[in-house]
């Protein structure tokens, strides 16, 4: 049986979070909130001033920058089912998800394997399935742009 909790945590300064909550092997930032009920697993990065809201889960491989907003649900996969079917735990089918600095994520987005430039504001309910090279307010399924950041 695996027990929910904190462990192997690498926390910044001042980082907050709210149990219950799974996190484990990875690194949080100075200034952090994590709220209830998210996982985060080993070998995640957040930066500094981040916030993550309840009942996010971020998988392993992702990379999220500064003073980013992670909403209420929001969930990222690593998983393409490249061959057809899970990977079943064949880390090397895996693929990882870096998302830049000032980066806002609508609550029950859902973020697949990509990467995603700075100042970029996702839509609530938005599945992002390419890389976002271009600032700007993306939404929809899949995630378009809808307004260039200026």
């Amino acid at each position: 049986m695996h027990q929910a909790g904190v462990r192997d945590v690498d926390f910044g300064a001042r980082v907050s979070i709210v149990e219950p909550c799974n996190l484990y092997g990875c690194r949080i930032g100075d200034d952090c909130f994590v709220g209830p009920f998210v996982e985060i697993q080993k070998d995640v990065s957040i930066g500094a001033r981040t916030r993550v809201q309840s009942h996010a889960f971020i998988c392993e491989l992702v990379t999220i920058g500064e003073d980013c907003f992670i909403g209420h649900g929001v969930m990222f996969i690593n998983d393409t089912f490249s061959t057809g079917a899970p990977a079943r735990g064949r880390k090397e089918l895996w693929r990882e998800t870096v998302i830049g600095n000032r980066v806002s994520i609508g609550s029950n987005a859902t973020i697949l394997p990509v990467h995603i430039v700075d100042d970029v504001v996702i839509g609530a309910g938005a599945v992002v399935t390419k890389d976002i090279t271009t600032p700007g307010t993306y939404a929809g399924n899949p995630a378009r742009l809808l307004r260039v950041r200026k």
